[in-house]
Parts: C-alpha cells; structure tokens; sequence
C-alpha cells in the first residue's frame, strides 16, 4: 500500500511539473463541470419530476410501453450529452499536454481548436461510450434488483471488471485520436494495442492517483467540512449551512478538476512513451521512466 501509494504522490508531482508551465489548462476542467452542471439540471430535473426518470429506473434498462421508450431515449441523450462534453474538454487538453511534451508552449486556443479539428471522432466515440455505459448500468442494475443474493454479488463484480477492463484497453483512445486522426473504432484497437506492445498481453492497472485525491477530498471534509458544519448546526441558521454546503462542493471540486488535469497529462505521457518505446526524451523530462513503465504490469501468476 505505501508503495503505491509513493508511486502515486511521485505521479501527482510528475504531472503537475507539466500542468504547472500552463495553469491555464486548467479552464477545459472546469468548463466541462459547469457545463455537466447545466446538462443535468436541463435533463435530469424534468425527467425526475415527470416520474419518467423512476420508469427507467425500475425497467432496470429494460424498454417496456411508450413511457420506457421516451425514458430510454432521454437517457442515452444525457450519457451521449455527458460523454461527447467530457470527451472534448478531455481532448483539447491532452493535445494542449502534446504540445507542451514535444517542447511547445500550448494554449487554450490550441487546444480547442485540436478539438474541434476531431469534433467528428469525439462524438463517435462519444456514442460508443454512452451505449457501453448504458450497457454497463442496465446490468450492474440487473444484478442488483435480482432476488438471488448470490447473483447480486457475483453480477456486480463481473460488472465492475467488465468495466474495469473497458476502461483499460480504452485509455489511451484519445491521445490515439489526437496524434494520428484516425476514428473511435480504429483508436480502440490502436490503444488496445499499445497497451498489449508495451505492457504486456496481461495487464492490470497498478497505480493511479485517485488514492491521493481520496485523502485530499478526506481531509478537507475531516479538517474544514465537518468543523465548519458542526458550527453552522450550532447555530442553527439555514443559510450558514446552506454556505458550509456550498464552500465543500467548490473545494471538492476544485480538487476533482485539479485531478482531472493531471490525468489527462498522464494519459498524453503514457501514449508518448509507447509509440517511442520509451525513447521520448521530453516525456522523460518530466516522468522518471521506472514510475512510467509501472503504470501497468502483468497480472500475478495464479
């Protein structure tokens, strides 16, 4: 445990080492939340007060009569919503993090317009990221509404790893797409590939940094959040709580968009260190090749 997590706190300092020369990337992050914001409010909000949101949810995915059908469509227009707002803010920044690896000095401008120059790719493979995640969903909910305890527990963790898995061969899609303009499907494969090239045929994830950013967001809930709270509840002023609210959800998420950053800087590091086989001397500036090659590694012999 503490050995990753070592990895993870030399991966976070890694990344933000390249963040740090463009700060200003940061405004894809948090363009991208707001817009999220607005996106669930516009959809989610009628959907929930029509009752259709709860039709969908107690099909478990399943299509049944004119309101299930209207609920299904509603549903894969907010992932498909979702991802396609995600995905471009994910990709004007990693190609901003391209331009600063080959020795750039990147702006936001660049960086949008990378995106928009794959504006065709980003929904493609938006719309096949919101079919697998709908997928995903309508069997984790299968699993879990089902009456047998057995298949409650082995579903959802036959769930998970299918997850797991997709989210694995797809993670570098987008730097993929970025450097060699090819579409959704063809960047799948190629990542899928590079993955298996360099890593090897089994590969398990080893490392991330979502453990630093867990005990982040822990301490400011522990260390601001709870005192700030108990003190609004001592005074019993509904807009004293209402501001503590408030206050938590701008810190978390400025960590989350913080965090966001690094990984798509990560993810613009990994892609460049395998198509050069580890050879990339600005990627090596920044990332120490041991914390690189051990991004993954070979799954334990059984």
């Amino acid at each position: 445990m503490f050995a990753s997590f070592g990895k993870s706190w030399r991966l976070v300092k890694a990344s933000y080492g390249v963040l740090k020369q463009d700060k200003q990337l940061l405004v894809f992050p948090l363009a991208s939340t707001v817009a999220l914001f607005f996106v669930t409010l516009m959809l989610m909000l009628p959907l929930a007060a029509t009752g259709i949101l709860d039709a969908a949810q107690a099909d478990g995915g399943e299509v049944s009569g004119g309101q299930g059908m209207t609920a299904f469509v509603i549903m894969f227009l907010f992932y498909f919503i979702n991802y396609t707002i995600i995905i471009f803010s994910n990709t004007a920044l990693i190609g901003a993090a391209m331009i600063r690896l080959d020795g750039g000095t990147p702006t936001v401008r660049d960086g949008l317009n990378i995106a928009q120059s794959r504006l065709g790719t980003i929904l493609g493979w938006a719309a096949i990221a919101a079919t697998v995640g709908m997928i995903l969903q309508a069997l984790q909910n299968a699993a879990r509404d089902s009456d047998n305890i057995a298949t409650q527990i082995i579903g959802s963790i036959l769930v998970s790893l299918a997850g797991f898995a997709w989210n694995l061969i797809t993670f570098l899609v987008i730097p993929v797409y970025v450097i060699e303009n090819v579409g959704p499907i063809e960047s799948i494969k190629r990542s899928a590939s590079l993955l298996k090239k360099t890593w090897g045929e089994n590969i398990t994830g080893s490392f991330s940094m979502g453990i630093i950013q867990f005990l982040l967001i822990l301490a400011i809930a522990l260390l601001i959040g709870l005192p700030l709270f108990l003190l609004a509840a001592s005074t019993g002023s509904a807009i004293f709580i209402g501001f503590v609210v408030l206050v938590m959800l701008v810190l978390i998420g400025g960590v989350s968009i913080f965090f966001s950053a690094l990984n798509a800087i990560f993810q613009a590091a990994l892609y460049k260190y395998a198509v050069s086989d580890g050879r990339d001397e600005a990627v090596n500036e920044f990332f120490d090749a041991e914390l690189i090659s051990g991004a993954f590694e070979p799954k334990p012999a059984r």
